[in-house]
């Protein structure tokens, strides 16, 4: 099996120690020397049987502050044992699988017990049992039900349980995640850290008749993980209250025991950072002319992230004092140094899955849950921002942007210097010569010079005919208090089955929001984006569509290009204007129950919105033969 090659990062303070350098994530792969047996071969491929663990418990470490230029102490909740880095612990292991592989995986749950997780009284909509969890491998077309992808389970500390991930053999290749999903918990759980990268390597080849793997056509191109992470610690300290994020005490350490941090507009009053894999503000190494595939993960629990790539003047003898200049807010960095045109990023991959052509932006916006697989190319050596341009048209569920950060910076030694499109394009083609046999690789080229056409490596057919049709609507009460989260204007129930679908039978959704926006997840199952309707019914989800409904705003740009788009999380839009009228979008998507029954959830993937009630409980069943699921032969 092959191993995603290992990129490097540069710590923050790295222009003091050049020789202090960080990898991606740490691989949990096969051939990793994991020494506590986390993985080991136990047959043939394929259906390799492959072991990890997880030990979630309390770590203390530290984490770069831009803002007070200085290291902050943490104590957060985390994956350890083999494959953590040491150096970036709040960033957990990459599984590195293939179709057919089966996972085996004990998580030991090693966190202080929590006595008022056994509150029989507790709300089961109340923020409750941080220290117990649970495991989702979320984009994972795989069983829902028993000790496979069953987030409907408590683990509590002190109990270790084994999942048993069986991979199918017709599984896509893609970018996926992992992360804990226990209700009453994720937000938390995640803000601390606790998520990791999961890669479906594939290597099945098309053909005339079948698709096969983009892995195939990208098997010599440079891979690089970024994991985003918003890990949004507060401080305690002597004479400090809670959430207090200004950790200037040498006794100060941050932790997150409290919900007040997901509160709107405080991650970006709280200062913090997004990082990547587990640093902040890290410098990465690549190579001018030099075509790049980036998988990058939105591993944060509310904010969202527009993602751009800068080129930095020339001019920058001062930028490597600026960065770390305490009275330069960022927005001024930014303005100052990051003034090159945007590049574009080629985008391969959306949620895991291969896009059935190319899209072309300048600004990727990411919502919590996403994953987009961008093709980079640089087309000079020089230093380039990495930027969260927080564009506001596209904000947050809150409709607050947040300001502008500096995420990382790329320095980019001498190579080539060509136009990135154009090597590009050379490259794949090139690619597709020598892996694919001449009538495959011909029509893999004719299809990327139609419109950089990437159809022979989709996987799933388009859906044309659908059987059934299913509505949601999400809507925060605030007349109420503490506020009500709610999907079909009910809170979550965990007794209550709120769809029960058929096995084999494919519905059209359509999705909208009464108040704020809200990321759309759903477990098993990807969708097709079918249409994004602003609230005047103009579609923007086309390849050129322009969605300016908020005229006070510049144009939102992330459901273009959407349409035919196959995801598992996708925004359901609602527009507050200056006049506070509050205005819906409507998303409709299309998707096929398959394979897999048993009961799983969806749910609004702000992560403290689903511990708060923004969940449902859905149920694919056998049909019945009268148009229903049946429920036993009693």
């Amino acid at each position: 099996m092959s191993v995603l090659p290992l990129m490097v990062l540069l710590l923050p303070n790295a222009y003091a120690d050049e020789d202090h350098l960080l990898n991606d994530p740490p691989l949990m792969s096969i051939q990793a020397a994991l020494p506590e047996a986390s993985s080991r071969l136990l047959t043939s491929s394929p259906g390799r049987e492959k072991y990890f663990e997880w030990t979630v418990k309390y770590t203390d470490s530290s984490l770069w502050n831009p803002a007070t230029n200085r290291w902050d102490k943490v104590h957060l909740r985390s994956y350890q044992g083999s494959g953590i880095d040491t150096k970036a612990p709040f960033a957990a292991p990459t599984i590195v699988v293939e179709p057919g592989d089966t996972i085996r995986a004990t998580l030991k749950n090693r966190l202080p017990k929590d006595e008022n997780c056994f509150n029989k009284s507790q709300p089961v909509n109340e923020p409750h049992c941080f220290n117990s969890t649970n495991m989702h491998t979320h984009g994972l077309w795989i069983n829902p039900a028993g000790n496979s992808d069953n987030v409907l389970i408590s683990i509590n500390p002190d109990v270790d349980f084994q999942y048993e991930y069986n991979i199918p053999a017709d599984h896509p290749a893609g970018t996926f995640w992992y992360h804990p999903h226990r209700h009453g918990s994720t937000a938390i759980q995640v803000a601390s850290g606790m998520a990791g990268a999961l890669i479906i390597k594939g290597d099945r080849q098309p053909t005339t008749t079948q698709n096969g793997d983009l892995d195939t056509l990208l098997s010599a191109t440079e891979e690089r993980i970024l994991l985003f992470q918003q890990i949004q610690y507060y401080c305690h300290g002597e004479g400090k209250n809670p959430e207090d994020y200004n950790c200037s005490n040498e006794r100060d350490r941050g932790e997150i025991e409290s919900y007040a941090a997901f509160s709107p507009g405080v991650w970006a009053d709280s200062g913090r950072f997004t990082s990547i894999n587990g640093q902040v503000q890290p410098f990465i190494q690549a190579k001018a002319g030099q075509v790049e595939r980036w998988r990058m993960i939105h591993a944060g629990v509310r904010d969202s992230i527009n993602l751009e790539f800068r080129k930095m003047k020339p001019a920058n003898n001062n930028f490597r004092a600026a960065l770390h200049q305490q009275a330069l807010q960022q927005d001024e960095l930014i303005e100052e140094y990051c003034t090159g045109e945007a590049l574009t990023q080629f985008i391969v991959a959306a949620d895991g899955l291969t896009v059935p052509a190319m899209r072309k932006y300048t600004t990727t916006v990411f919502q919590p849950g996403y994953r987009w697989d961008a093709l980079m190319v640089f087309p000079e050596e020089g230093q380039y921002c990495v930027i969260d341009s927080a564009a506001p048209a596209s904000a947050n569920v809150d409709r607050t942007a947040s300001s502008r950060q500096l995420l990382a910076v790329v320095n980019v030694s001498a190579g080539e210097k060509a136009d990135p499109e154009s090597v590009l394009m050379r490259t794949l083609t090139t690619h597709a010569k020598q892996r694919y046999p001449e009538n495959v690789s011909r029509e893999v080229i004719r299809d990327l010079e139609n419109g950089q056409s990437l159809k022979k490596f989709v996987a799933h057919a388009p859906i044309t005919n659908v059987d059934g049709k299913q509505s949601l609507v999400f809507n925060i009460n605030t007349d109420t208090d503490p506020a009500q989260f709610l999907i079909d204007g009910k809170p979550y129930d965990p007794a209550r089955i709120d769809r029960e679908l058929v096995l084999g039978t494919s519905d059209e959704w359509t999705l909208t929001s009464n108040l704020a926006s809200h990321p759309f997840h759903i477990h098993v199952n990807p969708f097709e984006i079918v249409a994004v309707y602003d609230p005047n019914g103009k579609d923007v989800s086309g390849p050129d569509a322009i969605d300016d409904f908020d005229k006070s705003a510049a144009p939102d740009v992330q459901y273009r290009g959407t349409k035919g788009l196959w995801k598992d999380t996708l925004w359901v839009k609602n527009v507050q204007l200056k006049d506070k009228s509050r205005h819906a979008y409507t998303v409709v998507v299309r998707t096929r129950y398959q394979r897999y029954i048993g009961d799983f959830v969806l749910h609004c993937h702000i992560l403290d919105h689903e511990d708060q009630g923004m969940m449902q409980n859905v149920r694919i069943g056998i049909s019945d033969g009268r148009g229903g699921i049946a429920h036993g032969h009693h």
